[in-house]
This record gives structure tokens, C-alpha cells and sequence, in this order.
């Protein structure tokens, strides 16, 4: 048997969890990873008995869970607040919207998303980190090294305590490296780690949709990261062989506009190797979940989610400990 092949439910928030469950059955999936936003995992509310019912509904649809998700949250923790964030936080995170009671907010927030995750069951909380930083990631006007190292430094401040909850608490943040993040290359992610000095309750959510495009060695991002490959999210992504209207940074598109370089895609029908990766994680003995975050700008999102869980299993299969011309030993 393979690895379980879970729904993130971040791209379906909109729909009630029961709804969710009923329609992840369907599709043929063994499990969901909830966001905390929606009424999939409301942090607020997760108490006991709260959880206990999260457990009961799954289980009902004959569902499982292995991580929870903080990504909007997450994001307050690390960034620089503007307008933007009050549109993803919570009214009682966001509040009156200065920057420093959001951050500090948004802090405590993601501690007590590690207490509810262990009410849940769970050892994994992913999530994103914001980043002091990323507004200076074009260097021009030119930036000093001493302005990257502060932001680093600033990360690690903010970061440091929760990770500290987090490892008293049995529990393991996973980022996933991505752009916008303090940690958005394997040259990132490993200065992340260090400015953190290798908390072991910091590792990554690995998602190759986020390399791909920027020509960043998604395959080498597991082997350098072997022992802190927490989670992995399967999401495909193309690009152009071609130049185009809008490259890399997008060009202030929206998704799914004909003139931008690259565009996520339902699995399969992208340009990620997959088979590479599955190859990749066995060799790092990474036996989690595969974790479908579905998004695809041009095609129906149903037949798309239920594709991806066939894609998925499809590409699947367990390592070996035995070598395939080992019988000519005997």
C-alpha cells in the first residue's frame, strides 16, 4: 500500500466540511489536510470536543488526518502588516490593524494552532512564515548585506519562541518554501535554518510548484533536507518553452491569463517530474502523506481534485530493500 493521498482544503473553503468530506469520499481520497480557515479547523473553537468531532465527521466519510494548516496566519507573523493581510486574518487577529499587535497576535495564534493540532491528533502544523525581507529581493536600489542579515535576524526573534512552544509540545512547523517567504530557494531555506540554529522544530513542507518556474533544483531541495521533509504537498505547475508577454515575476496578471510564463496545473499536466520525486522520497524513506493542494485556473475543480487523487496513486509505490538482480547471488 502506498502512501495516504490526502485534499488540502484550503481551495474549498468555501464549502462547509461536511460537504468537503462527502465530496473527498468521492473522489477517492484517504484523508484531508485542513486549512485553519473556512469552518474546516477553527483554531478558536478547538477545544476537546471540538476536535473530538473533527475526528467523528472524518471518520464518518471513512477519512483521516495527518496535518493542519496555518498559512494565512502564518504569514502575519514574519511580514510587513499593510491592507492586504486584513482580507486573510481573522477580525480578532487583525483587530484595529497596527502592525505590531497583528504580528503579536498572529504569534500566539500559531502557538495555540500547536495545542490544537495535539488535541486533533496530529504532529504537523504547515504553514507560511512571512517575511520581513521579501520587498528587497530585486537588489536595486542596491541592498546591503547587513539589510538581508537583519531580516533574517528579525525572522528568527519572531519565530524562535513559537518554535520553542512547538518542541515542548511534540509538535513540527513545516514551511512551505515559497515565494514571498523568508525561505523561498534551497539557498534560503538552508539560511533559514541556520539563523534558526536547526531548531528541530522547524522543518519544510515540500511543494515542487514553487521551484519549477523559478529553475530551482526541486529534486536537490529533498536530499539537502532529508531529516526535515515533514509534509509534502503534490501541486503541478507549467511553463513556457517559450518567451512571453509576462516572465518569471508574473507581470501583475492574474492567474490563468494566456500571457504569463508559467501557471499552476492540475498533476500531470504540468511540467514537474513526479516519478523523480516519488523516487526521491523513497530514497529519503519520507513515508508521510501525499497532499493534493489542487489549483488550476482552466479546468473545473471537482474533475480536477479527483483526477489528481488518480494521478497520484498512479505515480505512487513503495521503496524496495532488495536489489532487482539479487537472485544471482544464490
Amino acid at each position: 500500500m502506498g502512501r495516504p493521498v490526502t485534499l488540502f482544503t484550503g481551495q474549498w473553503a468555501d464549502l462547509a466540511l461536511q460537504d468537503l468530506c462527502e465530496k473527498a469520499r468521492n473522489f477517492g481520497y484517504d484523508g484531508l489536510e485542513l486549512a485553519c480557515w473556512g469552518d474546516h479547523f477553527e483554531v478558536n473553537k478547538a477545544d476537546q470536543d471540538y476536535c473530538d468531532g473533527r475526528r467523528e465527521l472524518l471518520s464518518k466519510y471513512g477519512l483521516n488526518v495527518w496535518a493542519v494548516s496555518s498559512h494565512l496566519v502564518g504569514q502575519a507573523v514574519a511580514d510587513r502588516i499593510d491592507e492586504r493581510h486584513k482580507s486573510i486574518l481573522p477580525d480578532y487577529i487583525w483587530g484595529d490593524g497596527d502592525p505590531d499587535g497583528v504580528r503579536k497576535r498572529a504569534a500566539e495564534e500559531i502557538v495555540k494552532t500547536a495545542e490544537a493540532a495535539k488535541r486533533l491528533g496530529v504532529d504537523v502544523v504547515n504553514g507560511f512564515t512571512g517575511s520581513p525581507i521579501w520587498h528587497l529581493n530585486y537588489s536595486f536600489p542596491p541592498v546591503s548585506p547587513s539589510m538581508i542579515e537583519d531580516g533574517y535576524a528579525e525572522f528568527a526573534r519572531l519565530w524562535k519562541p513559537i518554535l520553542d512552544e512547538y518542541q515542548s509540545l511534540g509538535i513540527r512547523f513545516a514551511l512551505e518554501v515559497h515565494p514571498t517567504e523568508i525561505a523561498f530557494d534551497t539557498v534560503t531555506a538552508a539560511r533559514a535554518l541556520k539563523v534558526l540554529d536547526d531548531h528541530p522544530a522547524f522543518g519544510f513542507n515540500f511543494d515542487p510548484s514553487h521551484f519549477g518556474y523559478q529553475g530551482v533544483d526541486y529534486l536537490g531541495f529533498i536530499y539537502r533536507f532529508t531529516d526535515r521533509i515533514f509534509h509534502v504537498h503534490m501541486k503541478d505547475v507549467g511553463w513556457s518553452p517559450f518567451p512571453t508577454q509576462a516572465g518569471v515575476f508574473g507581470g501583475h496578471t492574474d492567474f490563468g491569463d494566456v500571457r504569463r510564463y508559467w501557471d499552476f496545473r492540475s498533476l500531470g499536466r504540468g511540467n514537474i517530474d513526479f516519478e523523480e520525486i516519488i523516487r526521491a522520497l523513497n530514497r529519503i524513506q519520507y513515508d508521510g502523506p501525499l497532499s493534493v493542494e489542487w489549483e488550476d485556473s482552466g479546468m473545473d475543480r471537482e474533475h480536477g481534485a479527483a483526477e489528481a487523487c488518480q494521478f497520484v496513486r498512479s505515480v505512487d509505490f513503495p521503496s524496495t530493500n532488495r536489489a532487482f538482480d539479487a537472485s544471482f547471488d544464490q
